[in-house]
This record gives C-alpha cells, structure tokens and sequence, in this order.
C-alpha cells in the first residue's frame, strides 16, 4: 500500500496515463472564466477506471483514517465529487451525503441530499480545486446546518495562490491527493512534456491571468 507521501506522484502518474489530465503549454485551453491554461484536468474519467478509482478512494481513506478520525459524514461536491465521495463511504463505513451547488427550486428545495445532523463532523469530497470557490461554498451550506465541515479533500489542484488564500480566509483546512507540482515532474518523467516547457509551465502557476497574452 502507498504512504501518503507517495499518493501524490502516483496518481499524478495514473491521471496522465488516462489521459485524464492533458498538457498543452505552446496551445493553450480556455477556462470558462477566459483564462488561458496550458492544462486541462476532467477527472470524471476516473470514474471509468475502476482500479483508478479504487486507488482515489483508497488515497481519501488513508487521509481520513490517519487524520480525520472522527470524521461522521463523508460529503461529495455535485456532480463530480458524488461517485468518489460514495466510493470513500463504503471503504469507510460511514454515511454519505452530497452537495448541490445551490438549493433546488422545487421539492423541499434542499441543497443538502442525504442526512447531514447538526454537531456532525464532515469532510467534503471534491474532485478539482481551481481557485476554491464551488469547495468553500460547500462547506459553507455544511456549516449553515450547524454542522462541521473538517476539511475538503480533492483529487487534484491546480495550486494557485487565489485558492490557498481562499481557503485560508474560509478557516477550511484542504488537502488534496495530486497537485500541479506532482504532474508536471511527472509529465517530464513520463515524456508528455519537453523539459524546455518547464518555465513556462511554472510562469502560468504564478500569474494565470498573464499567460498566453
């Protein structure tokens, strides 16, 4: 079984192998925000990789086990968050709810699905971190029930500085299982990017606003 230390390079790794994660520094993506990207991630594509996704839940158990012990409820992010959130439940035994990202307009309007009790302990199962907003805002509708959101786990972040101080200002701890650092010395390794793309690769973590301009 892999340490904690050892997730982040390994699922770096499996993401790139799925093609989960793709890396185009001389073409850049466009976010839906406008900002210009030299990485893609989706990965809603782990879901088809069943020993993919046995290794994500396994990583997220690990983490609960080892340092969010009296964690309750396990809560996944709609939509992506829902299936690896379900799967970490199981291996926990532990009851699992989901987050919509805003309250239903019909029904019993929840934006909460499942039970989540006031004074429970919950950790939030999120599958990208971009700048932190959609996270922070579920952990927000955990709280708003009187519950304790512990922290938010992620399979992958991006690692840029608006999301480290967003989560800092929430008072949310976040961990996350892979990050941009671990992919991009994994790429190199596995020959996906040419090492004369590394600056820029790293001026984008810096300043994403600036790059492609």
């Amino acid at each position: 079984m892999l340490t904690i230390e050892e997730i982040p390079a390994h699922i770096a790794a499996a993401l790139l192998q799925i093609e989960a994660v793709a890396l185009r520094p001389q073409e850049p993506f466009t976010w839906t925000s406008g900002i210009k990207s030299p990485i893609y991630c989706d990965n809603r594509l782990t879901m088809s990789y069943p020993y993919i996704r046995d290794q994500i839940a396994d990583g997220f158990a690990m983490i609960i086990r080892e340092q969010y012990p009296d964690a309750e409820v396990i809560a996944g992010t709609a939509t992506a968050g829902i299936p690896h959130a379900a799967w970490v439940a199981q291996k926990l035994d532990l009851p699992m709810a989901y987050i919509r990202d805003k309250a239903k307009g019909h029904g019993k309007q929840n934006q909460i699905e499942g039970l989540i009790k006031e004074g429970q302990k919950v950790i939030v199962i999120e599958d990208l971190i971009s700048t932190g907003g959609s996270s922070i805002k579920a952990a927000e509708a955990v709280r708003e029930v009187g519950a304790d959101p512990l922290a938010v786990l992620a399979i992958f972040s991006y690692q840029l500085d608006k999301a480290v101080q967003a989560f800092a200002d929430a008072n949310l701890p976040l961990q996350t299982l892979s990050n941009y650092a671990a992919l991009i010395d994994k790429a190199v390794e596995m020959g996906k990017i040419q090492p004369g793309d590394l600056n820029l690769l790293h001026s984008w973590r810096e300043d994403p606003a600036a790059f492609g301009k």
